[in-house]
């Protein structure tokens, strides 16, 4: 369990965006727990990343700062534990100027940044307001990759293979001749496909196309 109840936040903060303090050192905890609470966000502090895996769950709002040594599952390990496990929460690490190695080590493996210590309460706040707007944007993503996928799913065979060859640029006479079907057949698909995608314009249905990650 956290070792500390959310504290109310006070400020521009989304209600479910909690900031979660992962560190072995009782008075980093309070410390950070009072500035990012005074700052507006709700907080959790938890002793070890061992507590903190007990009470996440996959699709949590928020960040969490880690201290890159800790005993037990330091923080590289827990962010790697958290990506097989699919917890996608922005990670800022906290590390010493020994370890800028592991900090870099964790920035390749996914952590939003780090920080150096001793570091300042503004650089704190700052890499915390990172960390919650690239959460943000990856849930925006997330759902638009979903929404996408899920209406060229409502497609036929035959019909995402027309958009297929619209996506890349052929007219529907070349579209006809590729798919060994008439160009009248292509029209009659090209107009399911649009209604059933939910667009008025192949410029729309190219675009869902792309965001469904379809066209490498």
């Amino acid at each position: 369990m956290p070792d500390q109840q959310v504290l109310p936040h006070r400020a521009k903060a989304a209600s479910t965006e909690t900031v979660h303090v992962i560190d072995d050192d009782e008075a980093v905890r309070r410390s950070l727990a009072l500035l990012l609470a005074a700052a507006g966000y709700p907080v959790e502090t938890h002793a070890s990343a061992e507590d903190f895996l007990r009470v996440a769950t996959p699709g949590m709002a928020g960040c969490a700062i880690v201290d890159i040594r800790m005993p037990g599952m330091d923080g590289l390990a827990l962010q790697e534990h958290m990506t097989a496990e699919g917890l996608h929460l922005p990670v800022v690490v906290v590390t010493g100027h020994a370890d800028i190695a592991l900090a870099v080590r964790a920035m390749k493996a996914g952590a939003r940044d780090f920080i150096e210590k001793p570091y300042t309460n503004e650089r704190m706040i700052e890499a915390v307001h990172g960390a919650l707007d690239s959460g943000r944007q990856d849930v925006a993503r997330a759902r638009r990759l979903s929404d996408a996928r899920s209406r060229i799913g409502r497609l036929s065979g035959r019909e995402q293979d027309v958009l297929r060859e619209l996506v890349a640029g052929r007219p529907n006479k070349l579209v006809a001749y590729a798919l060994s079907i008439s160009p009248r057949t292509v029209e009659i698909h090209r107009a399911n496909m649009m209604e059933k995608l939910g667009v008025r314009s192949l410029s729309e249905a190219v675009r869902l196309f792309i965001a469904a990650g379809l066209d490498d």
